[in-house]
């Protein structure tokens, strides 16, 4: 059977043509766009903890990241870009995902980013997609088993707002 062309091409043309991707912001261009004027609202918490996963006998600083608003109908999870530097760690909210989930019950969308080797002071950047940027400063010393948030700073920049709060659970900690 002969296989079938489902669209003619206009005269003239040999191939089809390309749909272009949607361009994702970087950091780097996030960090020199300018946001629009809104009001402060806080809309994300970050959490900061020690945990110990058994299966892979690991220890890890995480950060964990959650909207404040409660999702009824679907669980979702957020896409982030991450990039470590020497002493900054830069997150990228990207948006929303579905999560595959048979149970739903009112819950936030979240995200755990674990790193390993986290020792000393380390600036945690939050930064949204129209620019806005939260930052923390978080001392790690897993030898005293502790996490102390040191400043919470908001970057000079036009439009700037504050929409992250920033935490450590220390109920959340643990250890082997």
């Amino acid at each position: 059977m002969p296989l079938r062309k489902f669209a003619c091409l206009p005269v003239g043309h040999d191939e089809i043509p390309k749909v272009s991707k949607p361009r994702k912001k970087t950091i780097a261009r996030i960090k020199q766009s300018n946001p629009q004027k809104k009001d402060s609202l806080v809309e994300y918490i970050v959490n900061v903890f020690f945990k110990y996963d058994p299966a892979m006998k690991k220890q890890f600083s995480v950060i964990s990241l959650s909207t404040v608003k409660l999702f009824t109908s679907l669980s979702y999870e957020i896409s982030v870009d991450v990039q470590k530097g020497k002493n900054a760690i830069d997150i990228s909210i990207l948006g929303l995902n579905t999560r595959q989930s048979y149970y739903v019950s009112p819950n936030p969308a979240t995200t755990e980013l674990l790193f390993e080797n986290l020792f000393g002071k380390y600036t945690v950047n939050v930064f949204k997609q129209d620019g806005s940027i939260n930052s923390a400063m978080f001392d790690f010393n897993i030898y005293k088993k502790e996490i102390k948030l040191s400043e919470i700073s908001l970057p000079k920049k036009k439009n700037n707002r504050v929409f992250t709060q920033f935490e450590v659970t220390t109920e959340s900690f643990s250890f082997k």
